[in-house]
């Protein structure tokens, strides 16, 4: 076995690399583009208000969006 020495900012930026590569590599295998559970627009909504994280402008914009979208019904 052959040791190779590096600065540790290079190790360190290697190792950031490789995290983010898996990372998109998970992404990418995982189900990103796969199309959501439910169609209801409204369904959506209240799931989003129910955590009580978002601001009433905020679910009135996605509401609305989803509402233009032909994916979702309201």
């Amino acid at each position: 076995m052959t040791t190779i020495t590096i600065p540790k900012t290079e190790y360190k930026k290697l190792v950031e690399t490789k995290l983010r590569y898996d990372y998109l590599q998970y992404v990418l295998e995982g189900k990103m583009f796969s199309p959501p559970p439910t169609h209801s627009a409204k369904e959506i909504t209240r799931a989003f208000e129910k955590t009580e994280k978002y601001s009433r402008k905020f679910l009135e914009s996605l509401e609305n969006g989803l509402k233009r979208s032909t994916h979702f019904r309201v």
